[in-house]
């Protein structure tokens, strides 16, 4: 095993390598650049002013600079345009900035975000208390629902009840998680109805005042609404999972065997079906958990006011906020690399018998 785990660590570093070298090259062709979006801000048009002609990551290093080179930039001094191009980096070839940022990114030096005046690091770490939430919470809720019911759909396969929960599971999946979060929204939010629940943040804003009972209380009541909106079709996938992994292993004849030795079904089911039906379900919550806290909750984010890291990155692609950009991407690629490790050696210790040493990566 210990094979397996350097194979594949030592296989993270091209694979990072060549995410990072890509978006990087795509960056040089998105139109738009920092320098742009300084540019139209001068000129009172906000960020939504887009260069014709490349980003500014694409101009080459030692250039005469013009205002041509960017829409808007006429009549502003060319000293002015360059110093831009030297504060954000863009007077060094794209090659030295490429393996410049990966150097940096090895020792976890992201930099500082070009308009928010904070570190990259302290602003992620700053953001993550919401994603940690809405992720680690919308996981353990929707496996909390998806296993009992996936395995009692699979005990009564076919019956009203498996019929009837079967299409609760498959509308709820159907019904966009935004949709729905609107719909709690106006329904409970201050919307046309009642006035239940809050519309913004993830806590009150006298939550330091707060005994810490209340605390608890005011830290869910934040979260009912969002979790309620995602949690709908999270579950969905897992509970079908759940209910084919149950009844694969209970026509093996292991099972058979087991009930003729006169063993209730009780113990059968969780005595010997349960540890092998679960297997893959089990080792696939740490990419559960992964996928809702980066990349589950950008929406519901936006929806109701909460800045977590899903809203944190669009704004930064948004913006052409480059160094959070790239950070984020480090980071979440580095993170899912790691899981989908964690996840094997998951495998192997809820089942000895599976043996990732002698297979290839």
């Amino acid at each position: 095993m210990g094979a397996y785990i350097l194979r594949r660590l030592l296989l993270m570093i091209p694979t990072i390598f060549g995410i990072m070298a890509i978006s990087f090259l795509v960056i040089q062709f998105a139109p738009g650049g920092p320098v742009e979006q300084v540019i139209a801000r001068l000129s009172g048009q906000g960020g939504d002013m887009i260069s014709g002609g490349g980003s500014d990551a694409g101009n080459q290093s030692g250039s005469a600079v013009d205002g041509s080179q960017y829409r808007g930039a006429q009549g502003l001094d060319p000293n002015f345009i360059a110093q831009l191009e030297q504060q954000f980096g863009f007077d060094k070839p794209w090659y030295e900035r490429f393996f410049g940022m990966l150097w940096d990114y090895l020792r976890f030096d992201f930099g500082e975000s070009f308009f928010r005046d904070i570190a990259v690091l302290d602003l992620i770490l700053e953001k993550m208390p919401v994603s940690v939430s809405l992720g680690l919470w919308i996981t353990l809720i929707s496996y909390s629902i998806s296993i009992p019911l996936g395995i009692r759909k699979a005990v009564q396969d076919g019956s009203s009840f498996d019929v009837w929960t079967s299409g609760i599971v498959i509308v709820g999946y159907a019904i966009p998680g935004f949709l729905f979060a609107i719909m709690l929204m106006v329904l409970f939010a201050g919307g046309s109805f009642f006035d239940w629940f809050p519309l913004r943040g993830l806590t009150s804003e006298n939550f330091d005042q707060l005994s810490w009972p209340m605390k608890i209380v005011d830290y869910f009541w934040h979260l009912a609404l969002p979790l309620t909106a995602m949690v709908l079709s999270a579950f969905a996938t897992t509970t079908l999972l759940t209910k084919n992994s149950f009844l694969d292993e209970i026509r093996k004849q292991y099972v058979v065997t087991a009930r003729a030795k006169g063993l209730s079904e009780r113990r059968v089911l969780y005595g010997h079906v349960f540890r092998n039906a679960m297997l893959i379900v089990i080792a696939g919550f740490p990419g559960a958990f992964i996928s809702a806290f980066f990349t589950g909750s950008l929406l519901i984010e936006n929806i109701f006011s909460l800045d977590g890291l899903g809203l944190l990155g669009y704004r930064s692609v948004i913006d052409r906020d480059y160094p959070v950009v790239f950070a984020t991407l480090f980071i979440f690629s580095l993170f899912g690399l790691l899981v989908g490790l964690l996840s094997d050696l998951i495998y192997t210790w809820i089942d000895p018998r599976i043996d990732f040493e002698s297979r290839d990566v």
